[in-house]
């Protein structure tokens, strides 16, 4: 599944560069109409770019949602507070992944023309999402744990900290290297 995000990156290339209009009599309507084609090609390839995000993302929490069930193993009553609790760490952590989006995007945009101050930042950018993301999953930990104790608090840790690390493998694994010729 998330081997056809690989496939979005190098289309952001292919797209970012369409190929120019045919030729024609008067060059600068031509310019003008190829700037208008590339301006509308690059809008649609965002849109579809947004959107195919979307479509992996909601693929994943629902995969994960169904290995989180089924490796929890939860009492209808324990079901019944876990699952409120998972539902909110889930839209929190969907807020910030929204950054990790973002940063991959920029890498995307940049990376044919990518500096030493753009490679920091992104670098910095990429640092403080996986803090914000371990800061947010050791909240959420204690909600579990206050509402369903230390046991069932640290498998939900453990899985979601497991299944984290292999998207967090899927995505980085399909990105080129920085400074890389691939």
């Amino acid at each position: 599944m998330m081997n056809k995000a690989a496939g979005w990156l190098p289309l952001l290339v292919i797209f970012a560069f369409p190929p120019a209009a045919g030729p024609r009599n008067n060059a600068q309507a031509a310019e003008s109409e190829r700037q208008s084609a590339a301006e509308s090609s690059s809008d649609t390839q965002a849109k579809n770019i947004q959107e195919y995000i979307e479509l992996l993302r909601s693929n994943v929490r629902q995969e994960k949602a169904q290995i989180m069930g089924a490796v929890m193993q939860l009492s209808a009553a324990d079901a019944a507070k876990f699952w409120p609790i998972y539902a909110e760490y889930d839209a929190e952590l969907t807020k910030i992944n929204d950054q990790l989006v973002a940063n991959i995007q920029e890498f995307a945009r940049n990376y044919s023309q990518l500096t030493n101050e753009k490679a920091h930042e992104l670098a910095q950018n990429a640092m403080e999402h996986r803090k914000m993301r371990s800061e947010l999953l050791a909240k959420y930990y204690d909600r579990v744990k206050q509402s369903l104790g230390g046991i069932t608090a640290a498998r939900f840790l453990q899985v979601e900290n497991q299944l984290l690390l292999i998207i967090d493998l899927q995505i980085d694994s399909s990105l080129p290297l920085v400074g890389g010729s691939s």
